[in-house]
């Protein structure tokens, strides 16, 4: 024990052995003792040298270091932490800054041929360096997101088995039944806050992809740190692989999943008991993400934890704020009230009917009696118009069934319903046909019509396709990007419906309160609150969302939205703090290096 004595502050400080590093110690005690003598120092300072002392003790030493992606700085470590962390000769002389670091970057990552390649090289650059990695995505996340996220990890998935270079997250399998604890406990990071789980079974618009799903929760992890600041090291990408039924994934060499068809039934329930159990139990409180399961599977397992455990699915509840927020923004163009809409929906999976519920939610909460708010929503799946007539309806289905003559085809229904929104969450491409549209733009002076069907391949029509055959009228949004179009001299910036408005910052928010739960009211407050965020002047380019270089501030204002509803509710496990903005700020990481000595 090492101990220094400060008389005139009548103070002791005793640092360990173990604590400072014999290379080390002479620095150490002469630095503090320098600053101690001269009185420029106080105990606050002191304890930040001590502090900064076994975070450099903790640190790996030498190639282990340069290898290690969460530590390590490349080309940008300094002349004197070259010295004391045994790097010296270990790099090239040259320091460079993080600017020049990005630059190199760029300029690698526009020279590739296509976006598969590029995301590959991104991914690369995540597993060398995250933060020159989480600082590039960033400051250029209009370039990057659609790389890093829809629509490119939807084909980066498809052959996740023929790219696999190195293991993220943590698959879990039927075999691993009974010790899914231990295996969460083999994550380095213990302080885990947020995990997206996935078991691959309906993968964006593609199907069944099982492990190879993976590329989404780790996708949709960068996001969550590059968007709304939740630290890398608080996040956990996990797949549980309990088979697939794709037979092409069965017989391929380089599948990296398990090679039997899909669990289902008790056994599949059991597991994600355990699951749950085990995430409480290892990461206590921490929030559950649930993404990209199978329809039947996604509302079952939403209704059974989310009174439970704080969770959420991001396919029902995310894409549902998203569009009400869409939906609002469209409104302050054509004017009318939400509750004189009628609202199309074309396809009625998690997509369609989570965004049905939440419109129901909304129209309640503004004095809307639910039977009433409820015959705004309509749909069309693979049978029809959904109609009270129909025999084959499932649950969540027959709440939107609606005493009314039935249509066949998606054509016929928009004359007979005569929508003022036409949203399509089919996963089909193609459907929103030059006829339909033309129709909507009799019906309607300024029609919305929403493709949101993920990726761009499926997307129910173009963002050229929509203004071309409504004359220009169109209020379109996509769920993936389309290039600004020009019609008739005039230049149009689609928007882009994408859950990285909302999922960010919902998370942030529960988060950062600690809620025990997600309620249904914070997506609400989430989508009322990136409506409110869109200037006048996105909207008279067309757009209904706000430019995603804005993400931070939008991701702040919604994590505040929601954690006023934790503290409102009575669910957050944190005293409110005063400044409840200034504190989750505070939270937020921004990527930059830190000084180790």
């Amino acid at each position: 024990m090492y101990s220094i004595s400060f008389d005139d502050q009548d103070m002791i400080i005793r640092v360990p052995k173990e604590m400072v590093e014999p290379y080390s110690l002479a620095r150490f005690l002469g630095d503090i003792a320098t600053r101690a003598l001269t009185k420029e120092t106080s105990f606050a300072e002191v304890s930040e040298v001590i502090k900064r002392q076994k975070r450099l003790d903790e640190l790996p030493k030498g190639i282990e270091l340069l290898r290690n992606p969460d530590f390590n700085k490349s080309t940008a470590f300094t002349e004197k932490e070259r010295d004391i962390l045994g790097i010296r000769g270990l790099l090239p002389p040259k320091v460079h800054t993080i600017q020049e670091q990005m630059m190199r970057v760029l300029e690698n990552l526009r020279r590739k041929p296509n976006d598969l390649e590029k995301y590959i090289f991104m991914i690369s650059l995540q597993d060398r360096n995250k933060t020159l990695f989480y600082r590039v995505l960033l400051e250029n996340i209009e370039e990057l997101m659609p790389i890093v996220y829809t629509p490119t990890v939807g084909q980066a998935c498809l052959e996740y088995g023929h790219i696999f270079r190195r293991p993220r997250g943590i698959f879990i399998t039927p075999q691993d039944k009974g010790r899914i604890v231990n295996i969460l406990r083999n994550w380095p990071h213990k302080c885990i806050r947020i995990i997206v789980v996935t078991d691959g079974e309906r993968i964006l618009g593609l199907g069944d992809l099982g492990a190879d799903g993976m590329g989404i929760p780790v996708g949709k992890l960068a996001l969550y740190t590059a968007c709304a600041g939740i630290h890398h090291s608080l996040s956990l990408p996990i797949t549980l692989d309990v088979g697939t039924d794709n037979e092409a994934l069965l017989n391929d060499p380089l599948y990296i999943g398990i090679r039997q068809k899909r669990l289902r039934g008790p056994e599949y329930d059991a597991l994600l008991d355990e699951f749950v159990a085990a995430v409480n139990h290892v990461f206590p409180g921490a929030l559950i993400q649930f993404e990209d399961f199978g329809n039947k599977n996604a509302f079952r397992l939403l209704n059974k934890y989310r009174d439970k455990v704080c969770c959420f699915n991001d396919d029902i509840q995310g894409t549902a704020a998203v569009t009400l927020a869409g939906l609002y923004s469209a409104l302050r163009i054509t004017g009318g009230a939400l509750k004189d809409q009628r609202i199309l929906f074309l396809g009625a999976g998690e997509a369609g009917l989570g965004t049905g519920e939440l419109i129901v939610s909304a129209l309640v909460a503004e004095g809307v009696a639910e039977e009433e708010a409820r015959r705004c929503c309509w749909f069309v799946d693979s049978k029809g118009l959904i109609v009270s007539s129909r025999e084959d309806l499932t649950e969540h289905k027959r709440r939107f069934a609606h005493d009314h003559p039935f249509a066949p085809d998606l054509l016929s229904a928009v004359e007979l319903i005569k929508p003022t929104a036409l949203i399509g969450v089919s996963g089909r491409p193609g459907m929103f046909t030059p006829e339909i549209l033309a129709t909507m733009a009799r019906i309607n002076e300024r029609p919305i019509i929403f493709a949101l069907s993920n990726p761009t391949s499926n997307s129910e029509c173009t963002a050229e396709e929509a203004y071309r055959y409504t004359d220009g009228r169109a209020i379109f949004a996509s769920g993936s990007p389309f290039e600004p179009v020009e019609w008739q001299d005039k230049k149009f910036y689609p928007a882009q419906g994408n859950n990285v408005y909302i999922f960010p910052g919902v998370g942030l928010g529960v988060i950062a309160s600690w809620s025990r739960l997600v309620p249904d009211e914070m997506f609400y407050v989430a989508a009322k609150t990136l409506a409110q965020m869109v200037d006048k002047s996105d909207l008279e380019k067309g757009r209904i969302y706000p430019p995603l270089t804005r993400i931070r501030d939008v991701s702040l204002r919604i994590a505040v939205s929601v954690a006023e509803v934790a503290y409102r509710r009575g669910l957050a496990n944190l005293p409110e703090p005063e400044d409840l903005e200034a504190h989750i700020r505070s939270l937020m990481y921004y990527p930059d290096y830190e000084e180790y000595v």
